[in-house]
């Protein structure tokens, strides 16, 4: 038997198989209820008799703190844990990516643990999301109006 087949044989007994059909079918009642719950807040928001634009920004409020709230209560990653990617959902996952940071650096300090290490997370996913958008905005741009 050779090394390789030797480590894929270690791999296999030590990896625990994957229920991919049990996680996907997790990821997609959590995701979905997140997604309900912000549809919920915006339905609620209109009701109430703001325009769209303001229900909107209403909802997104509302879901970072409550994803924020619930990641400094140790609840997100509970959910995390059992819903996997379905807890990404990107507007409580990245309130949740820079939440993080913030709770688990803070015992370092708020200079040197909490305000240098906030975006360690959200920092890559700013900076080429605004890099991104600008591109798409330049070539808009120059595409639209010519």
């Amino acid at each position: 038997m050779g090394k390789n087949a030797e480590y894929d044989r270690m791999v296999k007994q030590a990896s625990p198989d994957s229920p991919v059909l049990t996680d996907c079918l997790k990821a997609f009642v959590a995701g979905g209820l997140i997604c309900i719950i912000g549809q919920f807040l915006n339905n609620f928001a209109l009701a109430r008799g703001f325009d769209g634009r303001t229900a909107a920004t209403i909802t997104s409020i509302t879901l970072i703190v409550a994803a924020s709230l619930l990641t400094g209560l140790g609840i997100y990653s509970k959910i995390g844990k059992w819903a996997g990617a379905g807890s990404i959902v990107p507007i409580t996952g990245f309130s949740n990516s820079v939440t993080s940071p913030a709770v688990e650096y803070k015992r370092e300090g708020w200079i040197m643990g909490l305000g240098s290490k906030i975006f360690t997370i959200a920092g890559p996913v700013i900076l080429y999301g605004v890099l991104t958008s600008m591109a798409v905005g330049l070539v808009y741009y120059f595409t639209a109006f010519r």
